[in-house]
């Protein structure tokens, strides 16, 4: 029996990940786009009259088994996927874009749509209904409903090829990160190279079965690598690997790909008449047009960069000094080196000091106890609740009151089945049955962070610990989750929201209340020493101006992407650099190039979009401030965050839950203070 055609006999219905096969995926997605298609056609043949409730909310809660499955393969996709679940991937994502547009393009169905829309009297309803008729209507105006025939069947192309572009560029990314290594087998070439790197790369080794010492391009390995190696060519080895990732002539090369994504976006916004790509985006985001957005990332970007010239300038001159060179060209492979030795010469710390404070396990009854300090809720791992891989741990999640609120799924470390980065996800939403019961969560985050060895358990640098953090940050949003309608959950808001949550919680990163309650020596049991708290506070805005203008570099190349009105030919590399040469204080690698491994933008959801981090660190620096103001760990604070922003979802316009939190609109004063730019 297909696990999915049945109620999961698991710990709060919880995805029987140890039942379910490759073999189960297909018949159960064509099963539940056949049950879906009877929904609408359900729906558009009911002689009465088009109601919320017979058309809105019936299309609202359509589809469940189809959810229920695409939840778990595309989770699955980006981390535990294999050769057979990308290429099954591939076959069925023009299937379901075509589900999908059969929906969207139903005249009959819109009509119904458009005749509760225009003729519903929207003062009886609630604000969450509003808000789902509205988000319904524009859906299918957003999604070709408008379009005449012809255009609807040039939209149903590129839609369907832009959903297997966008999943071809992932796979791509993968396999080219994966297809490197850097070996090594002479002790000399390890210099400057901390032990926890060392331990690791010979970890790495044994599971190739090599002997020496093995580098990936996975982050717990580059990072590190580029930071403290002595050796110049082996860094500069490294950068350019990682830099040049889909840029090969090989099957893996993403160039032509990115074009095609580049334009396929533009032609179906053109389509739906808008100038641009994010022209279309916009609409639907709290920044509204291209010029609020570029009128913020150039605000930041006069605001930041001359201190960051300063910042570079000072890298540079330590980097001659310890060369004996004054004529040293400080190349990108350089700076994390010469950064790094900068950072231990003014402020006498580094990352590889922080670690043995910083023990997974205690993280995890840190950022937990976080949760329980705030919002009053505990975590109960257990393992009854099956994983889909032995890294993975499932915790259950009580409220305050006792109650069950939600499954947190956590899984930590790097595999070659699992695609880079970190982020929050879902299998499965929130909302409010029929029956008036409250249907809770399912929340996982999925990381890539320094994995234990033999001699020493997994010991995190502290910007691992932000990171932590940060995905915990969004996966509450999901937990806390308290609407009527799936559609309007959790995370479901506006993109340049939704990194709010996740971001406010990166703030307690350099609390000395917060590490207090966690960071312990993994062998002494001693406390962080106060001193190396202070330390941490100090440099807390070390570089902050160059981190700033990196980030904005990617805004801008976001923004340059799909900004365009015609045609996107060019050169993949040259339009790389001159959209955001701004932004750039370091010499730029004619061969390196980002775009061709920005998943962000080009396979995830993030076009026109990527601005939405700078966007959310304005809110989350004054959102913060507020509690800074009352206490951080003031509860009451926590519990209006709470009530007014990570249980509302998408129910009500963003501003309006962040206002009603805060009690005014948000500016960069908080950030510009923060960051140390302006006192």
């Amino acid at each position: 029996m297909n696990p999915f055609f049945t109620t999961y006999n698991t710990p709060h219905e919880t995805v029987p990940f140890d039942k379910i096969t490759i073999d189960d995926f297909e018949p159960a997605i064509m099963k539940g786009i056949e049950e879906e298609d009877k929904v609408i056609e359900a729906i558009v043949n009911n002689p009465q009259a088009a109601t919320f409730e017979n058309t809105v909310e019936a299309l609202e809660n359509s589809g469940e088994l189809l959810q229920k499955v695409t939840e778990v393969f595309f989770n699955l996709i980006s981390a535990e996927t294999t050769d057979e679940m990308d290429e099954l991937a591939q076959k069925l994502s023009p299937i379901l874009s075509e589900h999908e547009n059969n929906i969207t393009l139903n005249e009959k169905l819109f009509e119904r749509v458009k005749s509760v829309y225009e003729h519903t009297n929207k003062d009886e309803l609630t604000k969450e209904q509003r808000m789902l008729l509205q988000s319904c209507y524009d859906s299918f105006v957003r999604n070709g409903a408008n379009l005449k025939e012809e255009d609807k069947q040039t939209y149903r192309q590129l839609t369907s090829e832009l959903g297997v572009l966008s999943l071809q560029f992932s796979q791509n990314k993968l396999k080219d990160q994966n297809a490197f290594t850097l070996h090594i087998t002479n002790e000399t070439d390890l210099e400057g190279l901390p032990e926890s790197a060392i331990d690791a790369a010979k970890e790495e080794a044994k599971s190739r079965n090599q002997e020496g010492w093995v580098f990936t391009l996975q982050a717990p390995s580059y990072g590190p690598f580029l930071t403290y190696s002595a050796k110049r060519e082996l860094r500069q080895q490294m950068y350019m690997a990682y830099n040049t990732i889909c840029t090969h002539d090989n099957e893996n090369n993403n160039i032509d790909i990115v074009k095609q994504i580049v334009n396929h976006h533009r032609e179906i916004a053109q389509l739906l008449g808008y100038k641009t790509y994010a022209d279309y985006t916009l609409v639907k985001r709290m920044a509204q047009n291209s010029e609020t957005v570029y009128n913020l990332l150039q605000q930041l970007l006069v605001a930041y960069k001359p201190t960051a010239e300063k910042e570079v300038e000072e890298v540079k001159q330590l980097a001659r000094e310890m060369t004996g060179n004054e004529a040293f060209d400080l190349q990108p492979w350089d700076f994390a080196y010469y950064s790094n030795k900068l950072k231990e010469r003014d402020y006498q710390i580094n990352s590889e000091m922080l670690r043995p404070y910083f023990e997974l396990s205690n993280v995890k009854k840190g950022v937990f106890g976080l949760a329980t300090k705030l919002y009053g809720i505990s975590f109960q791992l257990n393992q009854d609740i099956p994983v889909y891989h032995p890294d993975v741990e499932a915790y259950e999640v009580f409220d305050k009151d006792g109650m069950f609120l939600a499954v947190f799924y956590c899984d930590f470390h790097p595999r070659k089945s699992k695609k880079s980065g970190a982020w929050m996800t879902s299998y499965k939403e929130q909302w409010t049955e029929k029956n008036g019961k409250n249907s809770r969560p399912h929340v996982s985050v999925t990381m890539n962070l320094t994995k234990p060895t033999a001699e020493k358990p997994s010991l995190l640098t502290l910007s691992e610990v932000e990171t932590f953090l940060h995905e915990f940050g969004h996966s509450l949003h999901g937990m806390f989750a308290n609407t009527t309608y799936r559609s309007l959950s959790g995370t479901n808001v506006y993109w340049d929201f939704v990194e709010l949550p996740s971001q406010f919680m990166e703030n307690y990163a350099i609390e000395k209340e917060f590490l207090n309650t966690f960071a312990f020596h993994y062998q002494t049991g001693e406390r962080l020493p106060d001193e190396l708290i202070e330390k941490i506070v100090r440099s807390r805005n070390f570089n902050v101006a160059y981190a700033c203008l990196r980030q904005l570099s990617f805004g801008l190349l976001d923004m340059a992407y799909y900004t365009q009105e015609k045609e996107f030919d060019a050169d993949v590399k040259e339009f790389e650099k001159e959209a955001w040469k701004e932004t750039q204080l370091l010499p730029q690698v004619p061969e390196a190039c980002m775009t061709v491994q920005f998943s962000h933008i080009m396979a995830g959801g993030y076009s026109a979009g990527y601005y939405s981090y700078k966007w959310a660190e304005v809110l989350d620096a004054d959102a913060f401030s507020l509690f800074q103001q009352n206490g951080i760990f003031d509860t009451a604070t926590a519990q209006s965050f709470r009530d007014n922003v990570l249980s509302k979802g998408g129910t009500e316009p963003p501003m309006d839950l962040y206002v009603r939190f805060r009690g005014q609109k948000p500016s960069i004063d908080a950030l510009l203070k923060r960051n140390g730019i302006r006192k």
